[in-house]
């Protein structure tokens, strides 16, 4: 059901399903992501489902088996895991026992709810500890940075500058531009300039998803909300907790979801579907249309919801308006693409001028997608792309000039598929390949839509 990975924080293991459930409910409210089992056997199966699992709580005495052998099976799968036994006052000593054999901590019954708190909060901050170092040295690695947005335009540079500015605050920020023009990437690079570095990214299309699955994405589902819903799930807010979430599309959500997004931004607190309880969260959010800032503010957004939101505008210039850019960006992405394929390509200057003179409709994404689709039909070792082969590239396939002419869904896959069997002469399977589809996928939309290919195999 949801389209960004959710991590489990918490398992909790006891026979008493009264007690794990009530246990749940408090760690739950506590702004955890939880999930119980009532034997050994399903909680090393959820163990197997939750690979990253933040915490296991353990009952010591079950009736199948002991707290100490499910805990010693938990670490053999996963060493890193910290577990806590629960015990009742008559067994504290073998709970000594078992922190001397591996355990974390312990916590007796019945439960002391502070006490659980202040336990579990330290646990979890120490495994949040350790996820910001594993991330600061792969970011090391990577050098993400602002750095990585390729331009030389002062258009882009406004807007960049900008962007660097509002990244250290916590403001709410609408980007604006045309699809291509590199949103989310602008919105992950003020993410990893921000004070929410270390912790999660997490993009969400409003566009692709469905009606009735958008407030359960966004804002989670207690168990028992409706049919199928058999068991509680986070919404993208709560697994981005203390870090960012990125509603892309921002104008495509239904006005009833925009009603308890404005809750989200006003009160900081998220009420999962089928949910009596609120939890708070410390969310950053970022949003991305590329529909005209005009139309937002009175057409498709709540007004409350559009100010809230725009607390900041950065409105991405097409490309066309920056033709510079296209020099730096299309011998950056045929570096990318030499690497890529294993040989030396090149792009030659009469080949960038004929590029500078088309108007990119596509904006970025369409340079980048039309240098690909040249050097992926090409096996030359080095390969020098030419203007012809950028003309006819181009030629094969035109995008319509008229900027604010509306294709439909089905006639801009059918001048894609049209595109990518040209290019490929015929060759359904690397036509596939080259739009990133199976060939099963490629022949029902070739018959769904009547293109007339040359079929090869």
């Amino acid at each position: 059901m949801t389209t960004a990975r959710q991590e489990t924080d918490i398992l909790v293991l006891d026979d008493d399903r009264e007690l794990a459930d009530t246990l749940e409910e408090f760690l739950t409210g506590l702004g955890y992501t939880v999930v119980t089992a009532n034997s050994a056997a399903a909680a090393l199966e959820l163990c197997g489902d939750n690979p990253q699992l933040a915490l296991a709580l353990v009952d010591l005495m079950m009736p199948e088996t002991s707290g100490l052998t499910v805990m010693q099976e938990l670490h053999r799968r996963n060493p890193d895991l910290p577990v806590v036994i629960m015990t009742g006052f008559g067994t504290i000593e073998t709970a000594v026992e078992a922190i001397k054999g591996g355990a974390e901590d312990y916590v007796t019954k019945p439960f002391d709810r502070e006490a659980v708190r202040k336990k579990v909060g330290r646990l979890m901050e120490v495994h949040r500890l350790r996820r910001r170092v594993a991330k600061l040295e792969a970011d090391l690695g990577s050098g993400d940075s602002f750095e990585d947005l390729i331009f030389v335009s002062g258009a882009m540079q406004k807007i960049v500058e900008r962007a660097r500015t509002v990244a250290a605050t916590d403001a709410t920020i609408l980007l604006v531009g045309e699809t291509g023009t590199g949103k989310e990437r602008l919105a992950r690079a003020i993410h990893r300039a921000s004070r929410r570095a270390q912790e999660e990214f997490v993009a969400v299309n409003c566009g692709a998803l469905p009606r009735e699955l958008i407030e359960t994405e966004l804002f989670g589902v207690r168990r028992g909300a409706y049919t199928g819903a058999f068991r509680d799930t986070p919404g993208m807010f709560v697994v981005a907790n203390r870090g960012t979430i990125f509603l892309d599309e921002i104008g495509e959500m239904p006005k009833e979801a925009q009603v308890k997004l404005l809750r989200v931004l006003q009160e900081r607190e998220v009420r999962p579907v089928g949910g009596t309880r609120s939890c708070s969260v410390d969310t950053r959010v970022l949003a991305a249309s590329n529909r005209p800032l005009a139309a937002l503010r009175s057409e498709l957004l709540r007004e409350d919801v559009y100010f809230r939101i725009a607390t900041v505008v950065l409105e991405i210039p097409p490309l066309r308006a920056r033709p510079e850019d296209i020099l730096v960006l299309s011998q950056w992405f045929v570096a990318r693409l030499a690497e890529k394929y294993g040989r030396h390509v090149t792009i030659s200057r009469s080949a960038v001028e004929a590029l500078m003179g088309h108007s990119f409709p596509g904006n970025v994404r369409e340079l980048e997608s039309l240098l690909e689709s040249i050097c992926v039909l090409s096996s030359e070792d080095p390969q020098v792309i030419t203007d012809r082969e950028i003309r006819t590239a181009l030629a094969q396939a035109p995008l319509p000039r008229q900027e604010n002419l509306p294709l439909a869904l089905d006639e801009m896959e059918k001048m894609a598929i049209e595109r990518a069997v040209r290019l490929c002469h015929g060759n359904r399977t690397r036509a596939a390949a080259l739009l990133g589809i199976s060939r099963d996928t490629l022949y029902r939309k070739i018959r769904d839509l009547d293109i007339a290919t040359e079929s090869q195999p």
